[in-house]
């Protein structure tokens, strides 16, 4: 049992099996335990690789001398049928969330890229980790947004074959390519360098080489300088293509419950209140869902700024999306304002998503609709003078409404 059944040389993969077993690291005995018939060979190779070289036959018959040591019978193939014997990697389910620390990583005993033979007529083997290579352009990928389970199958071969992989932050993308064995160069790509790296990164699509660009998470060129690039990669007439995955925007828009047939996404508004307040006044007359990001510590402020230039509009905070603590809080934006200014800024990263205007279609107002949501967080007084002042309502009909609702809840 102490005998090597991995042969795994540059010019050859050992391998040996008992019953369904495939084994593809040091021999564990279990042939000998169990009294079964062990079968050890190496895959043939395809014809531009050499031979075998001497020390996976040396491995290869140091195993078939341990099993005649332990009386096993055993039996030699040197090109046996690949698939039934190749170990499979884990699903992409079964990744554990979390950080990779070393010595837990799930896929620390698979073999990598280089180990797993091709099929017998040179092909590579369908599901396994060897990556087609993809043409010579830039290829933008979208990455998870917070669970690492969200990357797709067609982003990961595809960072598999590419030459290098285009990020804003190396340490932050490094992490996400590990977890998924992804060995290839990691280029800085951010607003601080864009303007130095750009003519870097054409030269090399222009030269034949295939280009990733990844954001720290979600879909590229969403509030980050990627367009540029895609821009002058377009104008030099260079190939460009779009890998779909993970986006924070249509995840907090589809959660939201608001209209969704058009939405205006407008990133981050400035800082300050007062440049804060005239972008929002740019942003009321437009007859759309709004979307916008911000920081938890200026979640309260902007809430209030948007209270007072757009009225008492429907709201959604959703914050640590597809995450374990994912959060929806609805309500309008003098109630949510409050509620934040007085618990607090939420944990996590912020999508603010901002119904159109109450009158915007032409359609009736739904008042019963947005009292129930005002009095998620108002009294029944603030509540209906938020609903009067954003409908147009009259004052006393909407109060005596917010006093029935108010009743019927308390039932």
């Amino acid at each position: 049992g102490a005998a090597s059944a991995w042969a795994g040389a540059a010019s050859g993969w050992g391998w040996a099996a008992c019953g369904p077993v495939a084994c593809w690291g040091d021999c564990c005995g279990a042939c000998a335990a169990r009294g079964g018939a062990v079968t050890v060979g190496w895959l043939a190779q395809p014809a531009s690789k050499a031979p075998a070289s001497k020390a996976s036959v040396s491995s290869v018959a140091a195993v078939l001398a341990a099993a005649v040591v332990a009386d096993i019978p055993a039996y030699f193939i040197a090109n046996p049928p690949v698939d039934p014997m190749k170990p499979q990697q884990p699903p992409v389910d079964d990744v554990v969330a979390g950080p990779v620390d070393a010595g837990n990583d799930p896929y620390d005993d698979v073999p990598s890229d280089g180990d797993i033979p091709p099929d017998e007529d040179g092909a590579e083997p369908s599901g396994s980790a060897l990556a087609r290579k993809p043409p010579p352009g830039l290829h933008v990928i979208a990455t998870p947004i917070g669970n690492a389970g969200d990357i797709t199958l067609r982003a990961l071969e595809t960072l598999k074959g590419v030459d290098a992989i285009a990020c804003e932050d190396t340490r932050v993308t490094a992490k996400l390519m590990a977890r998924y064995q992804v060995r290839k160069p990691l280029l800085p790509y951010h607003e601080h360098n864009a303007a130095r790296m750009r003519p870097q990164l054409l030269a090399r699509i222009a030269a034949g080489e295939a280009i990733a660009l990844v954001s720290d998470a979600g879909t590229p060129l969403i509030s980050d300088p990627g367009y540029k690039l895609v821009r002058e990669a377009r104008d030099q007439g260079l190939h460009v293509t779009h890998l779909p995955g993970a986006s924070a925007t249509l995840t907090a828009l589809v959660l939201a419950g608001l209209p969704s047939d058009r939405f205006l996404f407008a990133g981050f508004l400035p800082n300050k209140t007062g440049a804060r307040r005239a972008a929002l006044e740019e942003l009321a007359p437009v007859r759309a869902t709004l979307v916008l990001f911000e920081s938890a510590q200026r979640l309260a402020d902007l809430l209030a700024d948007a209270a007072q230039v757009l009225g008492g509009r429907e709201v959604a905070v959703a914050r640590e999306l597809t995450k374990l603590f994912e959060e929806v809080r609805r309500g309008t934006l003098p109630g949510l304002a409050a509620h934040y200014a007085e618990n607090g800024p939420p944990k996590g990263e912020v999508v603010v998503v901002i119904g159109p205007p109450l009158d915007a279609g032409g359609e009736e107002v739904d008042i019963d609709g947005l009292l129930r949501a005002a009095l998620r967080t108002l009294s029944v007084r603030d509540a209906a003078a938020t609903v009067a002042e954003a409908s147009g309502a009259p004052r006393k009909q909407v109060y005596q409404r917010a006093l029935e609702m108010s009743k019927d809840d308390a039932v």
